[in-house]
């Protein structure tokens, strides 16, 4: 069910992002005790405002309501990812190197499944991470197929 209805919304979403140069970062269909709700995160280069994802929230929420695709009642989310984003594909990580990853591996590289550190290269499927242990500093190659989860993260 989940899917089928990311699916649709996808398909409805498309057309409004492309005309407003926009991307689909990630989407989610849940419930949350009683209540369902359909999540969409959407960015574009130099970050997104309120008025914008307002705009998507309202032009999605007409398609919707013309489909009808979700049966049961829900609530409509559309917001920035945030500045912990989500980096779902190859070519997301390609365009952040240079930035402070947070990597979960679905298997162990050097006894570890987590990597937090500076992206320092993508290169034939494969993750260079700069990260430190104690005070020295380390780099880990890991396998694109290895990587669960993989979002910016914020230094402190």
């Amino acid at each position: 069910m989940s899917s089928k209805v990311i699916d649709i919304t996808t398909e409805l979403l498309n057309p409004i992002l492309e005309e407003k140069n926009l991307e689909l970062v990630d989407m989610e269909y849940v419930k949350e005790g009683k209540n369902w709700f359909l999540r969409v995160y959407i960015d574009k280069e130099g970050g997104i405002d309120i008025v914008e994802c307002g705009e998507v929230s309202e032009q999605l929420s007409e398609k919707l309501d013309e489909a009808d695709p979700i049966k049961e009642a829900y609530f409509l989310e559309v917001s920035s990812p945030g500045v912990e984003k989500p980096l779902k594909t190859l070519e997301d990580l390609k365009k952040n190197i240079g930035q402070n990853v947070f990597v979960k591996l679905y298997e162990k590289i050097d006894d570890e499944k987590t990597f937090e550190g500076i992206l320092k290269n993508v290169e034939n499927e494969t993750l260079s991470i700069e990260y430190k242990v104690k005070t020295r500093k380390k780099i880990v190659e890991i396998p694109y197929e290895k990587v669960a989860k993989a979002r910016l993260a914020v230094m402190f």
